[in-house]
């Protein structure tokens, strides 16, 4: 059975739905959403940096910053963060931050990934909170939207 064929799989519809709407302001398209420990969504993000001419405005942050708003605090034992692209370092740090449980990502990120490929934060023994990673959900459909957006960037 593929990571396509468990509720993994299912959990990736928002957060590529997310990502498709950074096309219409020309954001790097990866989107994230925040579900609480029965599966319930508690908040959605998508890149906003161009958008909002904002550093920190990784699809991550803004799924985190909504389930904070949405359940009336930034700790957020017990949820999973699903995002179509491996968090970067800031993103890692601010998961460890929330103490979100788990991680669930499609594409691999093999210049800035902080959750096994360049760094593995999430998981370091040296870390307050460790957070489980399943990796690679979706991974063909979540990489396909990045390889399109740099494709048309480099046309």
């Amino acid at each position: 059975m593929s990571l396509s064929d468990t509720p993994h799989g299912a959990w990736m519809d928002e957060p590529l739905h997310q990502a498709a709407r950074c096309l219409e302001h020309g954001d790097v398209p990866v989107g994230a959403a925040v579900l609480s420990a029965t599966g319930e969504l508690l908040g959605v993000g998508r890149n906003v940096r161009e958008l909002a001419s904002d550093p920190t405005g990784h699809a991550e942050i803004m799924a985190l910053r909504d389930a904070a708003g949405h359940t009336g605090s930034w700790r957020l034992d017990g949820t999973t963060l699903v995002v179509t692209l491996e968090p970067c370092l800031m993103c890692a740090g601010a998961l460890i931050q929330a103490r979100v449980q788990r991680v669930v990502f499609g594409a691999w990120d093999e210049k800035a990934g902080a959750c096994g490929s360049v760094w593995d934060v999430v998981r370091d023994r040296a870390s307050l909170h460790r957070l489980e990673v399943v990796a690679g959900v979706r991974e063909a459909e979540c990489a396909a939207l990045l390889t399109e957006f740099f494709a048309e960037r480099r046309s």
